[in-house]
Order: C-alpha cells, then sequence, then structure tokens
C-alpha cells in the first residue's frame, strides 16, 4: 500500500483528504504543522507528498525546496495544494521542484486522480533507461545529465522536459503533450513556461542544446547527433 503525507493546517480539507484517499487504497496520514510533518520524514518516507503553501511554522515552498536539497528526497513526489492561483506562484512553485499544482478549491476525485497520474509519471521515469545522443548522457534514475562528461546542473522540470523529449527522441511532440507530461494538465497553455524553460535547456546543455529542435506549428523534439 502505497504511503501518502498530508500538510495541511485547515482541518476540514485535511479530514476530507485524507479519507478521499484512504478509500481509494492509499495509507494516507495529515500533519497540521511542518514539525509533525518533518518528525514523520525521520521514518520510511511516503510515496507522494501532498503539501499545502500557506502553513504555520514554514511556509510550502520553503519545505520543498529543503525536500528537493535532500539526496534522500530530492526525487519524492510532490503535489502543491494552494488558495493561490496567479501565474508567477504556479511557476514559482513548479519550478522549485514541484511535480503538479492544484488550485483550491478542488474537487477530492480530481485529487486522487492527480495523484495517481503523478506516481504513474513517477514509476515510469524509474522505469527509463540511461540515454546518450552524441556528447550528451542523460540518467533519469540517477538524475544526472551530462555534456561531454561535464554534469550540468538541470532544475527538476528541466530536466523532467529534457527526458520526456529523449523518451521520444525522433518524434515531434505537441506542445500540448509536453506540457502534460511536464507540468500536468491544469497548467495553461497560453503562457510562455515551455518556451522558457526549453531556452535555458538549450542554454545549459552548451553545443548539445543544438540537438533540441523546434519543429514549426507542433512543438518540440530531440534530433539525433550529426
Amino acid at each position: 500500500m502505497e504511503r501518502i503525507y498530508l500538510l495541511e493546517d485547515d482541518d476540514s480539507i485535511r479530514k476530507l483528504v485524507i479519507y478521499a484517499l484512504s478509500s481509494q487504497g492509499y495509507e494516507a496520514q495529515g500533519f497540521d504543522c511542518p514539525s509533525d510533518f518533518w518528525k514523520a520524514m525521520e521514518g520510511p518516507q511516503p510515496a507522494l507528498v501532498l503539501l499545502d503553501i500557506m502553513l504555520p511554522e514554514e511556509d510550502g515552498l520553503s519545505i520543498l525546496q529543503k525536500l528537493r536539497a535532500s539526496a534522500a528526497t530530492k526525487k519524492l513526489p510532490v503535489i502543491m495544494l494552494t488558495a493561490k492561483n496567479t501565474e508567477y506562484d504556479r511557476v514559482v512553485g513548479l519550478d522549485s521542484g514541484a511535480d503538479d499544482f492544484i488550485s483550491k478549491p478542488f474537487g477530492m476525485m480530481e485529487l486522487v486522480a492527480r495523484v495517481r497520474a503523478v506516481l504513474r509519471r513517477t514509476q515510469q521515469k524509474q522505469e527509463r533507461g540511461d540515454y546518450q545522443v552524441g556528447e550528451l548522457f542523460v540518467s533519469p534514475q540517477r538524475h544526472v545529465a551530462q555534456v561531454d562528461g561535464e554534469e550540468v546542473s538541470l532544475t527538476n522540470k528541466e530536466f523532467e522536459l529534457l527526458c520526456l523529449l529523449l523518451e521520444h527522441q525522433g518524434m515531434a511532440m505537441t506542445r500540448d503533450a509536453i506540457m502534460d507530461g511536464v507540468w500536468g494538465q491544469e497548467f495553461s497553455r497560453e503562457n510562455r513556461t515551455l518556451d522558457v524553460h526549453v531556452r535555458t535547456l538549450r542554454t545549459k546543455l552548451g553545443r548539445a542544446g543544438r540537438y533540441i529542435e523546434t519543429v514549426r506549428g507542433v512543438g518540440y523534439k530531440i534530433g539525433g547527433a550529426p
């Protein structure tokens, strides 16, 4: 049974979410303050964390950053739950390493579906093998990207974007398919988040950035080494 931790200070929301997850076969445990959550994290890790942003003691983004900074929890799936709904807040949360972002109020079945989707994507990433395209090497399981043997520092979303394109190497992926695969279905298709991430990813990859090709009217793809 997969264990899920929920950090939410609103008692009514916390109880509803725990009930919904438990009814779907998950082992769900809720916390109303970060200190209790951190104590629980000293034990066996959960399969996924649901994390509110507005919290007492410490805000959710700070907690997320600490989880991503630790080798033990760097790859732990995290879904942000928040009343904030501006594009800026969503971009900050996702670029800080969140795997998905759900705005309040939300339906319980929608939440369960999003949890399943993130867990499924995580499982798929764990099953991927390594990729090599010319001087570019990427290991999804070890979360390593290298160009000419030198490690490249990427954000979680940049790394997921690169892995998704490599998984479909040679195929032109639509913008919507890429957004769904990396940011989830709720994220707006009208913003420039994808283009910004492609641009920064190309820059960070240096000469290997040329493998990320723009397919006009469609989206992007990873081409082969010349």
